[in-house]
């Protein structure tokens, strides 16, 4: 089974979960977070996949998220508003993002990652 990992190639968490994925050689095709960001769907099937709520899938920490002001409009965000946010920009994402069609990750813990994909 491939994992799609949604990443953004100079971001240095996108670079250790990779090096870890190929170095348990996990077969993975790599996605551009910022020029393919993932679908509505695909962002909701990985909330349900990983257990995390949407909330959990916002790149907190990102410039992206300050500017739009997320942190106080997430509280009382639909699940609709969160998935249209999260899928009209990459760069809101939590990345690396990987998901298959048993299992997803966002962020990434080596723990987690040796749970859930080895």
């Amino acid at each position: 089974m491939t994992i799609t990992f949604y990443e953004y190639p100079k971001c240095s968490t996108c670079q250790k979960a990779k090096k870890w994925l190929k170095e348990q050689d996990i077969i993975f095709e790599a996605v551009h977070i910022v020029e393919n960001p993932p679908e509505k769907k695909e962002l909701k099937r990985a909330a349900e996949l990983s257990g995390l709520d949407l909330k959990k899938l916002f790149n907190t920490s990102g410039m992206k998220y300050r500017e739009l002001g997320l942190k106080d409009k997430l509280k009382t965000a639909s699940e609709e508003e969160m998935l249209e946010w999260l899928a009209s920009d990459g760069m809101l994402v939590k990345r690396p993002l990987a998901i298959d069609t048993n299992a997803a990750t966002a962020g990434f813990k080596e723990d987690t990652y040796e749970k859930t994909w080895k």
